[in-house]
């Protein structure tokens, strides 16, 4: 199978038996530390420094939820880095790409499978995520169905329609090919129709409205629908749930001043969650809290999702 994300002109191809790849960034960056990620280059000439610093959140769900769930952490980072931040409502995960590619999108939060397409493609440096007031963080991937679909186990999807959100997603596209190619021998076409919603909320209300017998989506994205009374819980029944999975990454393009990459993290983990916007919507799914990460240990599983579905990314 071969998927062109044609909005930000990076061609991602995907092998049923094809050998495992090497991740490796685009030409146009360097790692010389090997931590994966593209260095911060040498000549402050190439640095920028913008007035407006311009932040997206990954498009899960309605972006309009988001740029009030986001409001008071923008504002404590206009405050710690001296800068005005401006909230960017993208519509796909191929747009974000792009947008940072292209020097339009300075920090961001890019969903787990489009972590390492942002990293390779477009200069993309993660250096936390969310967690639980303890520590722990991620979500599983689940195949998800509606009470009286006749669907009671996953080998019943043989023959029907299943709902990804995109190719780049992790939960929505990636795992579950994986999953299901090596525990089920189930694959798109031969198998079942695949068909793509576009997101994960897409995904759950199709198949909470019974448009879909049965989708793969982020668990997460589930809780926090849940708690706002988007579906009710009874809508859907889980078919499988995958192990544990880094949440959404969250890092700058790796151009910017040093300085303002440093007051940029400083935003992030001095954040006081309580009584914002930001708890008030993320809560819902069980973060309290940023985390330092890096994206050569946890984002380490994520890649040989990636080598096991013979994925590799031409950046052009």
């Amino acid at each position: 199978m071969r998927f062109l994300l044609s909005a930000f002109m990076a061609t991602v191809f995907v092998f049923a038996n094809s050998a495992q790849a090497e991740f490796k960034l685009d030409s146009r960056y360097t790692d010389n530390d090997g931590d994966l990620v593209a260095d911060i280059p040498s000549d402050s000439k190439q640095w920028v420094d913008p007035n407006t610093l311009i932040f997206a959140y990954t498009p899960v769900e309605d972006p309009a939820v988001y740029a009030k769930a986001w409001s008071d952490f923008l504002t404590h980072m206009e405050k710690t880095t001296g800068k005005k931040v401006q909230f960017f409502p993208v519509q796909s995960n191929a747009a974000q790409i792009e947008a940072m590619r292209a020097g339009r999108l300075h920090i961001a939060g890019f969903n787990t499978g489009s972590n390492p397409i942002a990293v390779a493609c477009a200069g993309f440096r993660p250096f936390t995520m969310m967690a639980s007031a303890d520590g722990s963080f991620g979500y599983e991937m689940e195949i998800i169905t509606y009470p009286g679909s006749g669907i009671e186990k996953v080998e019943n999807i043989k023959g029907k329609q299943l709902a990804f959100t995109s190719e780049t997603s992790n939960s929505g596209f990636k795992a579950p090919s994986a999953i299901l190619k090596a525990d089920f021998d189930m694959i798109p076409d031969r198998d079942f129709e695949a068909v793509f919603s576009g997101k994960h909320d897409n995904s759950i209300l199709g198949v909470a409205n019974k448009d879909y017998p049965a989708a793969s989506i982020a668990n997460s994205v589930l809780a926090r629908m849940i708690q706002r009374n988007v579906i009710k819980p009874e809508q859907v029944v889980s078919l499988y749930k995958s192990q544990t999975f880094p949440t959404t990454g969250y890092g700058v393009v790796y151009n910017l001043n040093p300085e303002l990459q440093q007051k940029i993290q400083d935003a992030f983990f001095s954040f006081e969650w309580a009584g914002t916007t930001l708890e008030e919507e993320f809560s819902k799914s069980g973060e309290a809290q940023f985390i330092p990460i890096t994206f050569k240990e946890q984002w380490a599983v994520i890649r040989k999702i990636d080598e096991a579905n013979g994925v590799s990314y031409d950046c052009k």
